[in-house]
């Protein structure tokens, strides 16, 4: 069996690669510490069995990552993995695809469980969780679906969007022209129905763990 454990966290990537090993002592471990890396394995590899997944890697916000994956892999199974512990956030989570979610505080043996269940084809939440989950608002279950149309490259810019950077700041970390990204940023607009750069980092934001948190200052650019 094959499982990708994507935390830019290396402790508690150890320490998910020991609940998985003592199922599955013999399983192929891969490991990703940020979206733009587990983007490019899940990409160079073939699917895994199970994906744990860190809600707060670099190059995601909120549950945005984990919309992503989901779309393009519809059928690999994703346990979430955060130090979030509300279960409204949870049950989200649940929501918005996973199959399961650890709180990281949970023991080893825990999680070992958790895993177990999942791969069983069961959902896995905390006993403080467990309940009825119930849809997503109409606002949020809409926005994810406009995310779920983004291609890699475009998800990757208006991650880079949401973190406040100019075009040209992305350009450079891409290694692509301005030009490239001015087009990726209206191929953005398009999909989440947004008319400018602040409209699309707000879209965004809805997916956000905590609706309260604050968007950054976004300069709009021809």
């Amino acid at each position: 069996m094959k499982f990708v454990i994507a935390d830019d966290h290396p402790l508690f990537r150890d320490a998910l690669k020991r609940a998985v090993s003592s199922l599955f002592p013999a399983a192929e471990m891969l490991e990703a510490d940020s979206t733009a890396s587990l983007q490019n394995l899940l990409e160079q590899t073939d699917e895994p069995d199970l994906l744990l997944l860190d809600l707060h890697m670099p190059g995601a916000s909120g549950f945005t990552g984990l919309v992503h994956v989901r779309a393009r892999y519809p059928t690999l199974p994703v346990i979430v993995v955060s130090g979030n512990e509300e279960p409204g956030v949870m049950r989200r989570a649940i929501a918005h695809g996973a199959s399961g979610y650890i709180p990281k505080s949970l023991s080893l043996d825990e999680m070992s469980k958790a895993v177990s269940r999942v791969l069983e084809g069961d959902v896995w939440l905390p006993a403080s969780a467990v309940g009825t989950v119930h849809p997503l608002a109409n606002e949020e279950a809409d926005i994810a679906r406009r995310i779920r149309e983004l291609t890699p490259q475009q998800f990757r810019v208006l991650m880079m969007l949401a973190d406040g950077l100019l075009n040209k700041q992305i350009a450079y970390e891409l290694n692509v022209s301005e030009a490239t990204i001015k087009a990726h940023m209206t191929a953005i607009l398009k999909k989440l129905g947004a008319s400018n750069r602040t409209q699309a980092v707000v879209a965004a934001a809805r997916l956000q763990l905590d609706p309260a948190m604050r968007i950054v200052d976004v300069v709009e650019e021809d």
